[in-house]
């Protein structure tokens, strides 16, 4: 997969990096020179120090054979007409960052298909760090209406239960356990019993979330 990605940020770089890893062929465009030295010497990726709005810089990057174009830049405007701009070579996918939540409309309606805005996602993260101490993780899915959490077995209640007893149920499911002092990961069967300290990853609805979680913790 080809993916050129504008914007040598915090965002950007490690975007480029994670993709580079996974064996995906990645170009990066930013206009900063010293920015570009730096990801040319540590991210296995073709960097163009130049302008992603500009289209010989676009051109440069052979953003016509890009399958997923990134704009990711903190520049909300710059975005909008880079992906503007690259909409005309029909890549599979334009994603774009946005840094006002408001401008989420005006990038749909150019075509853009995924509108990413990492600051709402961190401040949502972070309140629901907040609002359930307990959990250790947590994925957000969906439209927002469903999300995967980690939580430690307390209750009583359940302690001693097999997972068949409790799951799954139309508003959650167990996914995964992790066991007393091991990390790796266990597919839960539907004989397996629930003992105290387990630790489970369990895909709730959002609105079944409260009620669901007390089940398992005290």
């Amino acid at each position: 997969m080809y993916v050129v990605i504008m914007g040598g940020g915090r965002v950007g770089l490690k975007l480029a990096s994670s993709l580079s890893k996974a064996g995906q062929d990645v170009t990066l465009i930013e206009n900063d020179p010293r920015v570009c030295e730096e990801a040319a010497t540590n991210i296995d990726a073709l960097v163009i120090c130049g302008n992603g709005t500009d289209v010989k810089t676009l051109e440069e990057a052979n953003v016509k054979d890009t399958d997923i174009f990134v704009a990711a830049t903190g520049n909300d405007e710059a975005n909008l007409l880079a992906c503007i701009l690259v909409k005309d070579h029909n890549p599979q996918k334009i994603i774009a960052r946005v840094s006002d939540p408001t401008h989420e409309n005006i990038f749909r309606k150019v075509g853009v298909d995924s509108v990413v805005s990492p600051e709402l996602t961190a401040a949502s993260y972070l309140e629901k760090l907040i609002i359930r101490p307990k959990i250790a993780d947590l994925v957000i899915l969906g439209k927002g209406n469903a999300e995967l959490l980690d939580i430690p077995v307390e209750n009583p209640k359940v302690v001693g239960k097999t997972v068949g007893e409790l799951s799954p149920t139309k508003d959650y499911i167990i996914c995964a356990l992790y066991r007393h002092g091991d990390e790796d990961i266990t597919i839960p069967q539907q004989d397996m019993v629930l003992e105290e300290g387990f630790k489970i990853s369990i895909l709730i609805k959002t609105e079944a979330i409260k009620r669901v979680v007390k089940m398992f913790i005290q």
